[in-house]
């Protein structure tokens, strides 16, 4: 029965990824996700249904468009991961609703150097009802949505600059779904890892002191990261400072 439900789960979060695809694609250039019908962005041709179904399409294609060649660029959902951490469960659902803002946001901000307003507003609208499991997890919610946010603020204000609308409001959404022990976790790999990827740029002379680095990548790393592991990596963390 479990791996009747984590295969459910799979081809669920399979969907949600296709979607996802369409977001990555439309949101950036203003069009709307829902219509006109999927179509292959390299050469127009509306989709058919078989087209459509994840996976099984994917494979028949042999990860090219049916119409004009173009290769099919995969995505990995993550929720059979959330739900084996956490069962069927809210903190599963918020995990889930987590990453399906992230992946387009990284993606997007990787190749537009924007985070849109409509995925950060998606995740408040989700999010809200689903921190109201317990007060604990709505006052954690709370909490990290104003830490999340508040903080990048203070650096963007500190470093005139240094740190964009868009990211700002993901941290706020992150600490909301994650609550603020783990969006701590988070905010630290995605600094961490900012940091080296920053150093080893400059390094291999790739970018200069000057040039902007998106930080949305970042983010979704240290979000991700914190959903699957961030209790362990706080209790770790604690226990070295001796708390």
């Amino acid at each position: 029965m479990e791996y009747l439900w984590l295969s459910l789960v799979f081809l669920t979060g399979a969907c949600v990824g296709s979607f996802l695809n369409v977001c990555i694609y439309r949101i950036p250039r203003g069009k709307s996700v829902v219509f006109p019908p999927s179509y292959c962005p390299s050469c127009a041709n509306t989709l058919r249904f078989v087209d459509l179904i994840p996976l099984i399409s994917y494979l028949a294609l042999n990860r090219k468009c049916r119409y004009c060649g173009c290769k099919i660029s995969p995505r990995y959902p993550l929720f059979v991961l959330a739900v084996t951490k956490y069962g069927l469960t809210l903190a599963a659902l918020r995990a889930v609703v987590l990453f399906s803002l992230l992946i387009p946001a990284a993606l997007i901000d990787l190749k537009y150097k924007i985070i849109p307003d409509k995925l950060n507003l998606a995740g408040v609208i989700l999010g809200i009802p689903l921190i109201v499991e317990s007060k604990e997890v709505f006052f954690s919610g709370v909490t990290g949505f104003l830490a999340g946010g508040g903080l990048l603020l203070l650096i963007a204000v500190v470093s005139r600059g240094g740190m964009g609308g868009g990211d700002i409001k993901l941290a706020a959404v992150m600490g909301l779904l994650l609550g603020w022990k783990c969006l701590l976790a988070a905010l630290f790999l995605a600094f961490a890892t900012g940091g080296v990827t920053g150093i080893l740029l400059l390094l291999l002379g790739l970018k200069k002191r000057k040039d902007a680095v998106p930080f949305g990548p970042f983010l979704a790393l240290g979000g991700i990261a914190a959903a699957l592991a961030g209790d362990k990596l706080v209790y770790w963390y604690a226990g070295r400072l001796g708390f």
